[in-house]
């Protein structure tokens, strides 16, 4: 490509979910109704937290800060794609697509991380539960959530200072609903290599290592589980399906993005893909704890009435 072809871009296009103009008032609504849910969802679900002193332990104080972050998390990306559906606009500028980048970056980590940390919690409530509040004490709670604040807002502000690097082409299309990192690394006309390398590695960092944790805490709360009773395997372990089936949704709908970005799918299945990942997981968080866990069921239930 030409060098007068390509300059600094003052904007991007976000094609969005889909071009039939018939689909947008479906979109903008079923988008906006899903919206509205998770943010209803998690806020009950942080006032449940705060408004009962038998929920103040360690796990709901993790629960408390994902739902936080989920409901941070949609609000990087649905609220745009609603106001362009609504203005019939594709542009995003420049600074707002980097900005969308970075707090994707931010919030998509922190869910991993607080994923990794409660299973941890788990692990040390089922295989020593004699020195449960000892070991996870507040400080160790506050300890561990601001080193995974601390670890992805570096990771993401690195990204963000390799893309301030990278020139882009005249009008730049994104085939997606928000500015992802893999989708703007594909349009941008100058050497990508070191934004890929980094990517590599940040990916194994925010992806493989905490799901290894995971792993291996659920390893070690099952061997745990082999050597007590029936009714104490089924209680203990009642206390971790609610955290498994979020982990199953977390890391199935982000394997399900990256391998639609890795092949030659369509971008409108890419786009679907990325929604699961984006919008439906974080709207689900608060439903499988609510109806899960008899403790916010029960405070939940004293709220309303």
């Amino acid at each position: 490509m030409g060098a007068g072809n390509y300059t600094t871009v003052s904007q991007f296009l976000l094609l969005g979910l889909s071009d039939d103009p018939e689909l947008q008032p479906l979109l903008f609504g079923v988008l906006l109704s899903m919206y509205l849910v998770t943010v209803l969802g998690n806020l009950l679900i942080i006032l449940a937290i705060s408004s009962d002193s038998h929920l103040h332990t360690p796990m709901y104080f993790f629960l408390a800060n994902m739902s936080f972050v989920d409901i941070c998390f949609i609000s990087t990306t649905v609220p745009k794609t609603l106001v362009n559906i609504q203005a019939q606009s594709k542009d995003i500028s420049y600074i707002g697509c980097l900005t969308q980048v970075y707090f994707f970056m931010i919030f998509a980590g922190m869910d991993g991380f607080l994923l990794t940390v409660m299973a941890y919690d788990r692990f040390v409530a089922i295989c020593h539960p004699l020195h449960y509040m000892v070991i996870m004490n507040p400080r160790l709670c506050g300890l561990l959530t601001l080193m995974c604040w601390f670890i992805i807002f570096w990771v993401a502000l690195i990204h963000i200072l390799l893309l301030r690097q990278l020139t882009f082409c005249i009008g730049p299309e994104i085939p997606h609903f928000f500015c992802e990192l893999f989708q703007i690394l594909k349009v941008a006309c100058s050497d990508t290599l070191i934004n890929n390398i980094f990517l590599f590695v940040s990916t194994a960092l925010l992806g493989v290592f905490p799901l290894t944790g995971i792993i291996f805490s659920y390893s070690r709360i099952v061997s745990s589980l082999m050597r007590i009773s029936a009714m104490g395997k089924y209680k203990a372990f009642s206390t971790c399906g609610s955290h498994l089936s979020m982990v199953s949704l977390y890391y199935g709908a982000s394997l399900g993005v990256y391998l639609s970005s890795d092949t030659t799918l369509s971008s409108q299945r890419s786009s679907i893909a990325s929604l699961m990942y984006t919008v439906v997981t974080p709207m689900l968080n608060p439903f499988i704890y609510s109806l899960r866990n008899k403790d916010v069921k029960g405070t939940l239930g004293r709220l309303f009435s």
